[in-house]
């Protein structure tokens, strides 16, 4: 029989690791393949893991509510095959494990297994994991032992253990600009009647993707102010309808993304991504709507948004809100996303930064319609305006072309008409 080792894939673009929530398999039973053996949270979606292999199962190398990084052994699976070819691969797995060569702090540490979450903390928080005791299998240092260690401020540094080592120290490159730093949690005082209130798996992913935009994309922003008179006449003419017809409702932010996406096909600077050493500018303008639940928020995408007509956009919205918020979001409606639209105003926000999803090159907030007294021809009148705002990637995009790209947003709203404007 073969040993095999079951990894934490990738579930999303940008997805560095993933929690299990619950294992649906334990040791001694017996899977197929391609049969759910875990369920997994990230920040971009909710899961089932399908086991690579026919077999049984072994043992469950992570707890639940455990974090991992995309390629950590989750489990072990005993297969059919040779007993000489298992002692093979177990070696091979052994030989490669025990030469890795790790740099923390300033010690050079080999013979030793470290999993690639247990690697880029230490280096990132300077840790000398010859002074860690591990609470794994055989000793085997874990995630979860250095963020311990972390949190509790007593790290181990390279520098404590330099007078009674005779190694040789070796230098640390320094980490590459943009690395995303595991920084120590403040202590903070609680009184009586806080409420502490435990970082699930979702929310330390979407804090893990934040801190990574904002580390390694220089954001601007930008404001344009939008008259949306013609559009909040036309809609409320047609909504009653609309409902009747299609049994969902159409809503403002369906022709902001249509008229989003048909900027993007005009402005295709717009819908790049950072690439290091080269722009990549894509094809498809594939929109990602951000979808809030009570305590996470998800990033659906309405693919191909410019060849949709906007009731075909105003239905897709209407779907994967209702996924997302039943927990039926798969990972594929989660991908793909080159550009993403938020609807802030929804929920009464005027003027917001939004926080760019990356690698993308820009985001758009549309905030709430409000009456405002704007001057026209020298007159006070009454009309609805609308802020969008943008945030962008200013390694990719200037002002000059993000200001184009925001005026034909506002010309085409501006210009939402029965005549010039067709939902079918």
């Amino acid at each position: 029989m073969t040993i095999e080792q079951m990894k934490m894939p990738q579930l999303g673009e940008s997805v560095t690791e993933g929690t299990i929530s619950k294992w649906l398999v334990k040791p001694g039973d017996s899977v197929n393949k391609y049969e759910a053996i875990a369920e997994v949270m990230t920040d971009k979606v909710n899961a089932e893991i399908p086991s690579s292999f026919t077999g049984v199962i072994k043992e469950l190398k992570a707890a639940e509510d455990e974090t991992l990084a995309v390629g950590e052994v989750i489990c072990s699976i005993e297969v059919e095959g040779s007993e000489t070819q298992a002692n093979e691969t177990i070696h091979s797995e052994d030989k490669n494990e025990e030469t890795t060569q790790v740099v923390a702090g300033d010690v050079s540490i080999s013979k030793a297994r470290y999993s690639p979450a247990v690697l880029k903390i230490s280096q990132e928080n300077g840790i000398d994991l010859h002074q860690v005791k591990g609470t794994g299998k055989e000793g085997r240092i874990t995630r979860k032992d250095l963020l311990k260690l972390i949190e509790s401020g007593n790290i181990p540094k390279a520098a404590e253990r330099k007078s009674a080592s005779n190694q040789p120290s070796v230098s640390v490159p320094e980490l590459k600009q943009g690395s995303l730093q595991t920084t120590q949690a403040p202590a903070i005082h609680t009184a009586v009647g806080d409420i502490e209130i435990p970082v699930n798996g979702v929310r330390k992913a979407i804090a893990a993707n934040m801190q990574k935009s904002k580390h390694e994309i220089p954001h601007a922003w930008m404001m344009v102010e939008v008259d949306a008179t013609n559009l909040v006449r036309y809609r409320e003419s047609i909504k009653q309808e609309f409902k009747q017809k299609e049994g969902y409702n159409l809503t403002y932010f369906a022709f902001f993304v249509k008229a989003i996406a048909q900027s993007l096909k005009e402005f295709p600077e717009i819908n790049s991504m950072w690439a290091g050493d080269k722009i990549v500018q894509k094809k498809d303008i594939n929109i990602s709507i951000a979808v809030a639940t009570d305590t996470a928020l998800f990033v659906p995408v309405i693919k191909h948004a410019d060849e949709k007509t906007i009731k075909g956009i105003a239905r897709e919205i209407t779907e994967l809100a209702q996924k997302v918020r039943s927990g039926k979001i798969t990972s594929d409606e989660m991908q793909g996303g080159t550009f993403t639209v938020n609807n802030t105003g929804s929920f009464g926000s005027i003027q917001s930064m939004g926080i760019i999803n990356h690698p993308q090159a820009a985001i758009l907030q549309v905030e709430s319609i409000v009456k405002r007294p704007v001057i026209i021809d020298g007159m006070i009148a009454v009309r609805d305006m609308v802020n969008l705002c943008l945030s962008l990637d200013h390694r990719i995009l200037d002002g000059l072309v993000s200001g184009r790209f925001l005026a034909r947003v506002k010309e085409i709203i501006e210009t939402t008409t029965p005549e010039n404007t067709t939902i079918y």
